[in-house]
């Protein structure tokens, strides 16, 4: 990864969507497509909506764009078509339904091809961009899995980003980029449609993540179950885990 030089911090700009350029990665369903969507409601003036495959969309204001993450080529040729990105949104991501943490390393690496490295080297190469149009926004779409104990390669991955996204907030600071990590449960989506629990919708989702680039926020938690968790983090070990698995338990058996 290219070394940014690290200054001191300096005021972040909180701008809404309005005449903001937006690329959104994974976009084709579930919540990519709810980002596109209310970001042209909120008056995004042009929206990148990149994913491995192209699909037509209903508003001349978002373009398709290809792009296959953990593709070098894809990368720099989304980055040479979206060279006026001020917001860039790193959603895409995969969950595997047969994912667990002991399996097969080949396995374990594809995940993390995707939602880590795919997602850091997208980090990477949009940051010149994000930094020469006012520094702009990165937001990383997370998990509160990355703080629970829940035995996958996904949640590790997503404990990962965690960290990267913490660190890329200093390591752009100086170049003015307002750098979000967004953290939420289960989500109503076609990739959670076989758990039968509790989800958030994705549109109350989109909404509380654009508020919350508007409002300047660096950290958004986007449900109760996520906030709920994060007030427990200062809980003695020999007491956490302990009752982390004890709601997984509950949440697997129901």
């Amino acid at each position: 990864m290219e070394n940014y030089r690290m200054t001191q911090p300096t005021d972040k700009t909180c701008r809404t969507l309005e005449d903001r350029v937006v690329l959104v990665t994974g976009a084709n369903g579930g919540l990519g497509e709810e980002f596109v969507r209310q970001a042209v409601q909120r008056g995004a003036r042009r929206v990148y909506a990149a994913a491995r495959q192209l699909r037509a969309w209903d508003d001349a204001r978002i373009v398709p764009l290809t792009l296959d993450i953990t593709k070098a080529d894809d990368i720099a040729r989304a980055v040479a078509s979206a060279p006026d990105c001020d917001l860039l949104i790193n959603n895409a991501a995969i969950a595997p339904e047969a994912d667990v943490l002991l399996q097969p390393e080949e396995e374990t690496r594809r995940i993390f091809d995707t939602n880590f490295f795919g997602t850091l080297n997208v980090a990477n190469a949009f940051a010149p961009v994000l930094g020469a149009n006012g520094g702009g926004t990165m937001l990383n779409i997370l998990s509160v899995a990355a703080w629970i104990s829940i035995p996958t390669a996904y949640a590790a991955s997503k404990a990962a980003l965690w960290s990267a996204t913490n660190g890329l907030r200093m390591a752009l600071e100086g170049q003015n980029t307002q750098v979000i990590g967004l953290l939420v449960g289960m989500i109503d989506t076609p990739m959670t449609k076989n758990w039968n629990i509790p989800k958030s919708s994705a549109a109350s989702i989109v909404t509380q993540a654009y508020d919350g680039i508007a409002a300047g926020a660096l950290e958004i938690l986007a449900d109760d179950t996520t906030r709920d968790l994060k007030s427990k983090l200062n809980t003695k070990g020999e007491e956490l885990y302990p009752w982390v698995h004890a709601q997984l338990r509950a949440l697997m058996a129901s």
